[in-house]
């Protein structure tokens, strides 16, 4: 195996180069030239394994140019002693038939710690075959979870900084305390006036300059990403569903017309590794795509017109106020066949008119793989009402999302195999709007309302929530958009050409 650029197959990087560079010259997404399958035997033996193990397995052949034993010190160093009870992905059921895949078990109670308690690993093994001695500057854009995550899994991290750009009103309180507060000598934080796709754009745009990239060679420095842009971010997504389908044969599930994946998601990276999961033999009947209120992919999944020139909405989803999603430049990818001069065509005129239309054929290819559907505020608080009150189990209102699209897709197609749900993130991460959901607003500072959402439902706070209440705010500097690469020079203490 080795990786292509989306843009232009003629680019090819090993597994640590395509990781330690993170995202290709001319702006393509670093993909597989093939992938690689797994039969019954092969789900036969992950059964009996915990995480790590189907972590080593799984991710084997995706790096390419990496030992076993650098292999078993990337995953043993991410997935020990981070997560509680050992259990980064634990399946738990919440009706018959439906199962929550929690992915918030790890050190910043979000789903991105996954993939970002590995990714640091990687990246440093990654950079040790490639970057001949430069430290690696991490850039990374944020709607709000992988900016903590990001700065936790690279704190203190040797030959490297990380520098998080987050939209300053985009995200929850708890998300904002969470950046502002982070430890470590490397680590950066910057708000910016703006969404999350302003931050974005402007991380891509500094990424491509030539002038920034001559600035920090010319300081023994090289750009890479935390943003799952980076395969390195995103292939350890790609474990949580094969795991969730172990453990589903585990517990005897009939699974012999296979089962439906619901994933909420804004950049469409977390549903795209469920696709790869499928990809590889997973028998992933449905994907069902689940959007809030920006419903751009929901629109694009119906019409396959993908049109960002609309309305924005800040949500109480925040994680999810994405119009730009650059995850589906790969599916894209995968879905005309590996066409690098389609996928190019589409970003381009995405990038100069704000939209663009797949053909007929790639369109009735996603038809057969994907469903979507959206719930806005309103919605939102009333599933998260709902499925705590009928079913005892609480979410946050990323989770709620995909509920009620699950909910949807019953209703519309009365599919009834079994289905995992992606969860995103504790509630408690969003203790207000959870809270006014189940119909408390009493409370005052944001820890009275954890600790009253607590007493209420009772469930437990989780330790790095509880930790923020005395934590100390060391970041509270805010960008202009077109000033994200000044506050990069800045941060990095270098003066461009």
């Amino acid at each position: 195996m080795n990786y292509i650029s989306t843009r232009n197959r003629s680019i090819t990087a090993t597994a640590a180069e395509a990781i330690a560079q993170g995202i290709s010259e001319e702006g393509g997404l670093f993909v597989p030239d093939c992938f690689p399958t797994l039969d019954g035997e092969d789900f036969k033996a992950l059964c009996a394994l915990d995480y790590i193990g189907r972590a080593k397995t799984i991710l084997k052949p995706f790096l390419n140019d990496f030992t076993e034993e650098e292999i078993a010190h990337c995953v043993e160093g991410a997935y020990t002693g981070s997560f509680e009870n050992e259990a980064p992905a634990p399946l738990v059921k919440m009706a018959e038939g439906a199962y929550v895949l929690e992915l918030w078990h790890g050190p910043t109670c979000a789903f991105k710690d996954l993939a970002l308690q590995l990714l640091p690993y990687l990246l440093v093994t990654s950079a040790g075959k490639t970057a001949g001695g430069k430290k690696t500057v991490i850039l990374v854009a944020t709607s709000g979870d992988t900016g903590k995550a990001a700065l936790e899994g690279f704190c203190d991290v040797p030959n490297t900084e990380i520098i998080v750009f987050y939209p300053s009103q985009g995200v929850s309180t708890m998300q904002k305390l969470q950046m502002a507060s982070q430890k470590g000598e490397n680590v950066h934080v910057f708000g910016i006036h703006g969404n999350f796709d302003d931050a974005q754009t402007g991380v891509k745009a500094i990424f491509t300059d030539p002038a920034v990239k001559a600035a920090l060679a010319a300081n023994n420095m090289q750009f890479s990403s935390a943003n799952s842009i980076n395969w390195g971010r995103l292939a350890p997504q790609i474990v949580y569903y094969v795991s969730a389908y172990c453990d589903l044969l585990n517990r005897g599930e009939d699974l012999q017309n296979g089962f439906n994946v619901v994933v909420p998601t804004g950049n469409f990276g977390n549903i795209l590794a469920a696709y790869y999961a499928k990809k590889m033999g997973v028998p992933i009947a449905k994907l069902i795509c689940a959007s809030n209120a920006n419903k751009v992919l929901t629109d694009f999944i119906e019409t396959g017109i993908y049109d960002r020139n609309r309305d924005f909405y800040t949500t109480i989803s925040p994680s999810m106020d994405i119009l730009i999603s650059s995850n589906l430049e790969r599916m894209l990818f995968e879905l005309s066949g590996g066409d690098d001069k389609q996928v190019a065509a589409c970003q381009a005129q995405l990038a100069k008119t704000g939209r663009f239309e797949i053909s007929p054929e790639v369109k009735a290819k996603m038809d057969e793989i994907f469903w979507g559907g959206f719930c806005d505020d309103n919605a939102t608080r009333d599933t998260i009402a709902r499925t705590f009150t009928e079913k005892g189990y609480l979410c946050d209102t990323h989770t709620a999302v995909a509920v009620n699209v699950y909910e949807q897709y019953r209703q519309a197609t009365g599919d009834s195999r079994p289905c995992v749900i992606a969860s995103t993130a504790s509630p408690y991460k969003f203790a207000d709007s959870v809270l006014t959901a189940v119909g408390q607003k009493k409370a005052d500072s944001e820890f009275d309302k954890v600790r009253l959402l607590s007493e209420l439902t009772h469930t437990s706070i989780p330790a790095p929530i509880a930790a923020l209440e005395n934590a100390h705010v060391r970041f509270k500097e805010i960008c202009e958009k077109d000033q994200m690469a000044s506050a990069v020079f800045a941060a990095l203490q270098i003066t461009p050409d």
